[in-house]
């Protein structure tokens, strides 16, 4: 787990604090909400805009 930490840098530090924590039930709320994150963030282009939209 701690390859996953050196290469990901701050997201790749919350899963192995979680990890060592023994949070293993918080990963997949983390993980929903960095893909709700990039659905937001690449959601602000024009041309993946209505692609986004048609999920919600």
């Amino acid at each position: 787990m701690s390859r996953i930490g050196s290469r990901a840098g701050i997201v790749g530090r919350l899963l192995q604090y979680l990890w060592r924590e023994r949070l293993w039930w918080l990963i997949p709320a983390v993980i929903i909400l960095l893909v709700f994150g990039g659905l937001i963030f690449f959601s602000q282009s024009s041309a993946v805009a209505p692609f986004v939209y048609t999920l919600f």
